[in-house]
């Protein structure tokens, strides 16, 4: 399958550190995170995901959503040999930095192919058994890690996550948008902003809808999500 790789514009790339990744997906620990991304110590094993930005701690958005792909599986007791081998199978075969950031809805079938491969050379019976069409548990997983994600039509890469569409459908990352922070999607302002401001008047809603010229609704969202969210 030919696909073109789109290098990211560095500014519409997105900025996280490994904290607020661990913060995003949920994870208590960003150390492995950080295997994920730069390999580990006393290893010869390299990191599973190609970073965008090699020289920094900076994790970019299109990172990000290959770290929740990561993850997802990772509970699932699919092997870190597995994952680090089927990226770099994907990596080539599609000629993209980040194949686990892809549209769940063209790259499916593909990824399950590529995992199979790897897991009957790896002899990695868990994944074999969900790759192969043996139960659900695969499309379920998938479902999930697209679910709250819109993709680029133009490169099938994620555009926008927005990482609690049920109760926050308002609040996205967009690497576009504040460098990728949450933020109010209609608004593009980030809620960390709204909620700095909104403990600084001391809850006061309106006076904080009033200096953001926003509605007091989008006050109430922005400073309950990064109340949901706080580590």
């Amino acid at each position: 399958m030919e696909h073109i790789r789109i290098e990211p514009d560095p500014l519409l790339a997105g900025f996280y550190s490994p904290g607020d990744a661990a913060r995003l997906l949920g994870v208590t620990s960003s150390a492995k995170l950080r295997g994920w991304l730069n390999g580990w110590p006393n290893s010869d094993s390299g990191p599973i995901v190609d970073r965008d930005f090699k020289d920094s701690r900076t994790i970019s958005f299109l990172d990000l959503m290959e770290m929740r792909f990561i993850e997802a599986f990772r509970r699932q007791g699919v092997s870190m040999q597995t994952l680090r081998k089927a990226a770099i199978k994907a990596r080539a075969d599609w000629s993209t930095g980040h194949p686990f950031a892809l549209s769940k809805a063209k790259y499916l079938t593909d990824r399950r192919k590529v995992f199979a491969q790897i897991a009957e050379q790896e002899k990695d019976r868990v994944t074999w058994d969900m790759a192969s069409g043996q139960h659900e548990m695969w499309d379920v997983i998938e479902a999930t890690i697209a679910k709250g994600v819109e993709f680029d039509p133009a490169s099938d890469l994620a555009l926008r996550w927005a990482p609690l569409p049920d109760e926050f459908p308002n609040v996205w990352l967009n690497p576009a948008i504040a460098f990728g922070k949450p933020a109010l999607a209609d608004e593009g302002i980030p809620t960390s902003a709204v909620y700095r401001m909104w403990r600084a008047e001391r809850g006061n809603v309106a006076r904080v809808a009033n200096a953001f010229e926003i509605t007091e609704d989008a006050v109430r969202s922005a400073v309950d999500y990064e109340i949901k969210t706080a580590s």
